[in-house]
């Protein structure tokens, strides 16, 4: 499975909350990987404009666009826009007229899923993602609310 998209969206809003930058170094430890593959993949969303990076002391990523302002598709563009599905046709030339039946509407299938789901994603920003953290940590006690800080999975 691709997590990139996941794990990005996780990243931006952390940056979101945060008064300074963030180095590649803090990004890994909070989503359990590598400081390079942070890198990496912050390169694609530092291309489309959303984040900047600063290198040395006291530097590191901060976005440069509202996390309003900024959608859950943009995200995913950002990233190379991935291969949504892994389904598709066994023999994508196939010369049984059954096979090429069964193609055709799966490719279809497919095709309208992507669209609906490309569309799902260009309606939730950021911030809506945001708000539904905010409203998930207002349901907590303040003992849940230390334990999940102490677990470091709280803002």
């Amino acid at each position: 499975m691709d997590a990139r998209l996941s794990r990005m969206l996780h990243l931006l809003i952390h940056m979101g909350r945060r008064d300074g930058p963030l180095t590649s170094e803090a990004a890994a430890a909070m989503l359990g990987t590598n400081p390079v593959v942070v890198r990496r993949t912050m390169a694609g969303l530092r291309e489309a404009g959303f984040v900047s990076s600063v290198k040395g002391h006291g530097g590191g990523w901060s976005l440069t666009r509202a996390l309003g302002d900024l959608t859950m598709l943009d995200v995913h563009r950002a990233l190379g826009e991935n291969r949504i599905f892994a389904l598709g046709p066994a023999d994508p030339e196939a010369t049984c007229l059954v096979e090429q039946a069964v193609n055709s509407s799966l490719e279809s299938a497919l095709r309208e899923a992507e669209a609906l789901l490309l569309r799902r994603l260009a309606e939730v920003s950021l911030a809506d993602i945001a708000a539904d953290f905010d409203q998930r940590i207002a349901e907590l006690s303040p003992e849940q609310i230390a334990e999940q800080r102490h677990k470091g999975t709280v803002i």
